[in-house]
């Protein structure tokens, strides 16, 4: 088996023979075809729709992106209008027990102030008994001792007039 080395000699490179020029210009222009009707038939077109597919999908991420921003909104609208509505409903709840409480702290002070007045009404009526007390003792005290000096000077104790003068004594 002989090996053909190309080489500058006169048969040398067959590309660059110009003999074979119009044959290989031939085939080139067959082949670019060839491949430009591949191309613009399978190529192209699949190429074509999966950009159509990618500007579709990304229409359609871009939409539901707005809407879920739109949702957003709406769910931030309405968490504040609830955070509102809670922030007035604890206010209405607390002025409502404050209420509640000064009304029963009301009813205990009037409660303990009845108390208290009734406490002081009896008191002074007890206060009072034993003033009348003391000074029924103090009378009934003046009288025997009245009694007894009137007695230790050697005189008869008069039981009447005594009783008359320790009264006159006792009013004033």
């Amino acid at each position: 088996m002989e090996h053909e080395v190309y080489t500058s000699e006169p048969g040398g490179i067959p590309q660059l023979d110009v003999s074979t020029f119009p044959n290989q210009i031939f085939w080139v222009l067959v082949t670019l075809v060839v491949i430009y009707f591949i191309l613009t038939r399978i190529g192209l077109p699949r190429i074509g729709a999966v950009l159509a597919e990618r500007r579709g999908t990304i229409a359609n991420d871009i939409a539901a992106a707005e809407e879920l921003k739109l949702k957003a909104t709406e769910a931030e609208a309405a968490y504040n209008q609830a955070l509102a509505d809670a922030r007035v409903e604890a206010g209405r709840i607390i002025a409502a027990a404050r209420a509640e409480i000064q009304a029963d702290l009301d009813a205990a002070t009037a409660r303990a102030d009845a108390e208290i007045a009734a406490k002081a009404a009896e008191s002074e009526k007890r206060i009072l008994a034993i003033r009348e007390n003391a000074l029924a003792s103090v009378t009934e005290v003046a009288r025997e001792a009245a009694q007894d000096i009137v007695s230790a000077m050697g005189v008869a104790p008069d039981a009447e007039l005594i009783a008359a003068g320790v009264a006159a004594r006792v009013k004033g």
